[in-house]
């Protein structure tokens, strides 16, 4: 069992001891540490708060204990039900709420949930806020509501279909050019809410042939959930058949975007980010952001289209933050997360569908060939797993000192940038592991320099 407090929100498995997963206390004391810091946040106003879940078996349990406590608070609530991490994030601006809560582990198994926490612009908690909210449940400060005085439950069950009409009226997405080139695109949406959006954007883009791969939102994953490409076995299959011209899978809550060419192949989760800057930059000339974890591909293409590109701390608030600072017109994370200002800031897959898909059509390149006319770095994206015993900062101090004559960043964990290939070593913040991520031009020296610094780092530890 495992419980982890971070400044975006609380994390666990289901069930055990209170304390040692996310057990039902658990949720209703976070859940109503956050509702006290909304309300200090807007004191003397009546505050209303989103709730949006993804499909996950336990998100009926937790949404009711969330929703529950908020009104106990004396906080309105307005329950958009199942709904992707963005769409939930876009109801809180559309409904002028003071903040939001996602009820999704993301990636992570089904015995996962979690509490994602927004403020009133739904976007995630900055470090001051978060630690405020951690305070707040640690010394079980808050205070419910007189009887006269509790919150309203309201249910709005539309924003899905807000959410796709919101991408359609993106200035640069072109549904009548992906009408046009008469896709056939197949979908794994791992049994979340990605199988109830997805399809319906894709119809909504003019994409009359799909292939649905498990696109019943019932949680109950039928592969890992992390869209990397050892777990996208079955839809590589589908794409090898000849069934389609491309493959979208999305992660439980979509905010995370893998694209499958139509030969089997990856494009890579890296290069999602690459592609739709590529075809935003062509049109919208800026700047661009992502973390010190993803490929310097980014950086390539945004200095070929006349702008700059900045790196930030791991996080998406941190993406976020550094993308307003340098008036970035995209950014995103390496793991599939495009950030779109145009649209909100916030990871969205469904943006990321329509960029993609409208880049396509314009260029009438395939996937394969659209992939090809990028710089081409490879990631190896590696993990230690941790023991409570290890002292993760001495070992990145050990890391940083050992590589001391090499560029070092320390912002977030170490990166250490070499001349013609990095690595990044940092603590996971969503599971007790420490990250290892190095790029370099190929497979076998990525994985080679990844190698190299796990065993370093073993020998640290013994």
């Amino acid at each position: 069992m495992a419980l982890i407090k971070s400044i975006s929100g609380i994390r666990g498995t289901i069930g055990g001891k209170v304390g040692d997963g996310l057990s039902p206390l658990d949720v209703v004391k976070f859940s109503a540490a956050y509702g006290t810091w909304v309300m200090r946040r807007n004191k003397g106003q009546k505050v209303k708060v989103v709730v949006g879940r993804d499909a996950r078996i336990s998100g009926e349990m937790v949404d009711m204990l969330v929703v529950g406590t908020l009104l106990g608070l004396g906080i309105d609530v307005v329950e958009i039900g199942l709904a992707t991490t963005p769409t939930t994030e876009i109801a809180v601006t559309e409904e002028k709420a003071q903040g939001g809560i996602i009820l999704t582990a993301s990636h992570n198994p089904k015995q996962w949930n979690a509490l994602k926490l927004l403020d009133e612009k739904g976007e995630f908690l900055n470090d001051v806020d978060g630690k405020i909210v951690l305070a707040t449940a640690a010394n079980e400060d808050f205070n419910f509501a007189d009887v006269d005085d509790l919150g309203q439950l309201s249910r709005v069950d539309n924003y899905t279909q807000k959410h796709i009409n919101h991408v359609l009226a993106l200035k640069l997405v072109d549904v009548e050019a992906i009408r046009k080139a008469n896709f056939t695109v197949a979908i794994d949406a791992v049994n979340s809410v990605g199988g109830i959006v997805i399809p319906q954007l894709l119809k909504a883009l003019g994409v009359e042939n799909v292939v649905e791969l498990y696109c019943e939102p019932n949680g109950q994953f039928p592969h890992n959930p992390e869209p990397l490409p050892e777990h996208l076995t079955e839809i590589a299959s589908v794409m090898k058949a000849g069934n389609a011209d491309l493959g979208f899978v999305v992660d439980p809550d979509v905010d995370r975007l893998a694209i499958v060419n139509e030969d089997g192949s990856m494009f890579g989760e890296e290069y999602t980010l690459v592609a739709c800057a590529d075809y935003v930059l062509a049109n919208t000339p800026g700047n661009t952001v992502s973390n010190l974890s993803s490929t310097r591909a980014l950086r390539d293409v945004t200095e070929k289209h006349g702008g700059s590109y900045e790196a930030s701390a791991v996080g998406e608030v941190n993406v976020v933050s550094k993308m307003k600072e340098n008036n970035a017109v995209i950014g995103g994370e390496g793991n599939g997360g495009i950030i779109y200002p145009e649209s909100h800031y916030g990871r969205d897959a469904l943006v990321g569908v329509a960029l993609i898909l409208t880049h396509m059509a314009k260029t009438k390149k395939k996937a394969s060939e659209l992939r090809a006319s990028y710089p081409n770095y490879f990631i190896s994206k590696n993990k230690i797993q941790l023991t409570p015993e290890i002292d993760v900062d001495a070992v990145l101090v050990a890391m940083k000192q050992k590589y001391k004559n090499e560029k070092v960043n320390d912002i977030d964990g170490v990166k250490i940038d070499f001349e013609s290939e990095w690595v990044h070593l940092r603590k996971s913040n969503t599971e007790p592991i420490i990250r290892i991520y190095s790029e370099s031009e190929n497979e076998d020296t990525a994985n080679r320099l990844a190698e190299k610094i796990i065993s370093e780092i073993k020998e640290i530890i013994k």
